[in-house]
């Protein structure tokens, strides 16, 4: 396992959009780039686990987006969704890369979405040649926040920051990983010490109208799932309360030809808790 130092050193900070942004690349540039986008309230170093076997295949390219992880986290932003878009999409010109893969998970599915958006109605800067989503709320309408997530979308919102600590923050991570595979104490340590970075806690209130932000998009995000025409997957932990099996069905559901592996045994966090069986679904779906 990386630890976060080791992390963050083989990284560096790039200035996008006026803001510092961690970012992170490995692998061998001629090889097809594969753009990883991280989830709530977590990090790029989520795909630690994965990052050396996928950096033997691709060109990986990651980043903590705005107000996550090693990245700025100003108070005052409005941190929409397409923002976050915009971040990968000039990170990636600035790489000159033209065409990518994207594997993503929970926020990241949406930011996803919202790239895949774009090329669907040919507004994209760049070619996304398939989408690979883990764990997260495509569908707003069967998505399922944990109470602290509901807490933090209402009023009360900005009291959250004030009585949120690690073991909180520790039972909370509990409740969504699998039975089977709890989250170690270098993962609840790493996460926790991601979160607080550059009071990374004081954003939550405003991160979370991601939420919302997906209710008001439903017909746009949703549409670019149903409407596009690259290889999509869905790989998930069965587990998971937030989007588990009820989002598995309901993808299956709603989408043509749907691609999905379950893993019965995995819950929010496929990518933490089993990497290695995370990394060889999503090579076997890439073959």
């Amino acid at each position: 396992m990386f630890s976060l130092q080791q992390w963050q050193s083989q990284g560096q900070f790039t200035h996008i959009s006026g803001h510092q942004i961690f970012t992170k690349i490995a692998g061998d540039i001629t090889k097809p780039a594969l753009l990883l986008i991280h989830g709530f309230p977590s990090a790029s170093w989520d795909w630690e686990g994965m990052w050396q076997t996928l950096s033997e295949h691709y060109f990986v390219i990651t980043l903590d987006m705005l107000g996550f992880g090693l990245s700025d986290k100003p108070i005052n932003a409005t941190y929409k969704i397409t923002e976050q878009a915009d971040l990968y999409t000039q990170f990636l010109k600035t790489l000159n890369i033209n065409d990518v893969h994207i594997l993503a998970h929970d926020y990241g599915d949406t930011v996803a979405q919202e790239l895949l958006a774009r090329q669907v109605v040919s507004q994209s800067d760049f070619k996304i040649n398939s989408v690979c989503f883990l764990n997260g709320g495509l569908f707003p309408e069967v998505h399922k926040p944990l109470f602290i997530q509901k807490l933090l979308l209402s009023k009360l919102g900005w009291i959250v920051p004030k009585l949120m600590n690690k073991q909180k923050f520790a039972n909370n991570l509990v409740t969504i990983f699998s039975k089977s595979t709890p989250p170690s104490k270098q993962v609840v340590d790493t996460l926790w010490e991601l979160l607080i970075y550059k009071d990374g806690l004081a954003v939550m209130p405003k991160l979370i109208s991601y939420i919302k932000q997906r209710q008001q998009n439903r017909e746009r995000w949703v549409g670019a799932i149903i409407n596009s025409n690259i290889p999509l997957t869905f790989i998930a932990g069965a587990e998971d309360p937030i989007s588990g099996k009820h989002m598995i069905e309901h993808y299956k559901k709603l989408t043509p030809n749907a691609r999905v592996q379950e893993f019965v045994e995995l819950g929010h966090y496929p990518q933490v808790e089993n990497p290695d069986a995370i990394t060889q679904a999503y090579l076997a779906f890439r073959n």
